[in-house]
């Protein structure tokens, strides 16, 4: 029955060379990135100028929550595969971002901690989901397939761009509880487009269907031999990219929290007789995204297979969002003489650092569906997200630092770490690609 889907993937060729089904996931993961990284964009200034939280307590509640964030999809992606499936798991998660962040607009204290724990639950079974489906609108050996991904990935950067100018600038300018509610009006806007669309994206629901049919029973026929040994080598891999993802994400999500601090405390917020809010500055790295995405596209189908393998692109991301952070050394040491420093050097360091991200973060999300066992493809998906879990935990915990150690030894320590950990991938590509068993 689900065949005919199946066999007109390779011709659908209706968005921009790509299935029509990727414009229907674009756009809702468009909204639902508006909506999150809108609240994102603000939300430690809101504990420390709102609130009055010290550095120490929101850095704390900041890290615990986009921890959780990111860990809930690993649950999410495991509810999808053994209950819900992917397209009900999606528009669910969405429904219930929504009610948190429109809890969010109630000020009571206890109304943030219900929203966010709403957000999170709702996050968890979006996130790998959305993915899963985007992987499964290709065939398998579908040279598209990272091109696709990084399209979809320039979707997630233009709500990423949006959401921080018009949520912040209302959180900032206005009213910090009316910058929560516009978040929950994105996400409504996503769920629209998500249930109109559900059309194209029948031949991934009849493909992911098909493949959670033939491993339930495969189980039921073998469950003692349902991973082969080249299996558990690939899974192997993806827990190894997961490490040095989580680095890169240590240091690149910063930008919530230690930076977003920074740029609140020590850079000039008036440029070209423009009035900048700190959460603004979020919206630097969708930007370059935005503009890099297509480039990288065309790049990784112009090199074809002379492009370099998975693991040697994570690589290289390290050693880009490490430069960032080199760059901004000078920056924390001027900005500690009393100085206000320019905003072009936060500019300067986000644009070093989408190099690093657009090698990584879509690149991530492609290998894993091809790594993972079909039968755990969303879970595997839930799994890498606990790299960004990790990392924004990691990142939470630096902007605990920020009144209490010189901006020149916190933005030091962070280059250094991860210009480091770049240099051990490269050595280490060899027995990765070995791992991987062919996948690149």
């Amino acid at each position: 029955m689900t065949q005919p889907s199946v066999s007109t993937t390779a011709t659908d060729r209706g968005f921009f060379g790509h299935p029509r089904g990727l414009s229907t996931l674009f756009f809702t993961e468009m909204w639902e990135r508006f909506s999150y990284y809108g609240m994102r964009g603000f939300l430690i200034l809101y504990m420390t100028k709102a609130l009055l939280f010290t550095d120490q307590h929101a850095g704390l509640a900041y890290g615990n929550y986009v921890f959780s964030v990111w860990f809930t999809p690993i649950i999410g992606g495991f509810i999808a595969d053994r209950w819900l499936g992917q397209y009900r798991s999606v528009l669910i998660g969405g429904i219930i971002i929504a009610l948190g962040h429109f809890t969010l607009a109630f000020h009571p204290l206890p109304f943030l901690y219900a929203g966010l724990t709403l957000i999170v639950i709702g996050t968890g079974l979006l996130k790998p989901n959305i993915s899963a489906l985007v992987g499964s609108l290709y065939e398998r050996g579908d040279e598209r397939r990272d091109a696709g991904f990084s399209i979809f990935y320039m979707g997630i950067n233009l709500g990423a761009f949006f959401g921080p100018l018009i949520a912040g600038r209302l959180a900032e300018g206005v009213d910090w509880h009316l910058g929560f509610a516009c978040a929950g009006v994105g996400m409504v806007f996503g769920l629209i487009q998500y249930v109109l669309g559900r059309h194209r994206l029948q031949p991934a629901i009849d493909r992911l269907d098909a493949q959670r049919a033939a491993r339930t029973a495969a189980t039921a026929a073998a469950p003692a031999a349902s991973l082969t040994g080249e299996d558990w080598r690939r899974i192997g891999a993806v827990f190894v990219l997961f490490i040095f993802a989580s680095l890169f994400w240590g240091a690149y999500e910063q930008a919530g929290s230690t930076l977003n601090l920074f740029a609140d405390r020590y850079v000039n917020l008036q440029f070209l007789g423009i009035k900048l809010y700190a959460s603004w500055f979020v919206s630097i790295q969708a930007a370059f995204v935005i503009l890099l995405s297509p480039l990288f596209a065309w790049l990784w189908i112009r090199l074809g297979p002379r492009q370099p393998s998975s693991p040697a692109k994570f690589a290289l991301a390290l050693v880009f969002v490490g430069l960032a952070f080199v760059l901004l050394i000078p920056a924390g040491a001027k900005a500690q003489t009393g100085v206000k420093v320019s905003p072009l050097w936060l500019v300067g360091a986000y644009f070093i650092q989408e190099l690093g991200e657009l090698c990584l973060s879509p690149v991530g999300l492609s290998v894993v569906t091809k790594l993972a066992p079909v039968r755990f493809v969303s879970l595997m998906l839930g799994v890498f997200f606990l790299s960004n879990a990790g990392g924004n935990w990691l990142a939470g915990w630096s902007a605990r630092f920020i009144s209490t150690v010189p901006l020149v030894t916190l933005f030091g320590v962070t280059a250094a770490i991860t210009l480091g950990a770049g240099v051990v991938l490269f050595v280490l590509l060899r027995p990765i690609r070995n791992l991987m068993g062919g996948v690149r």
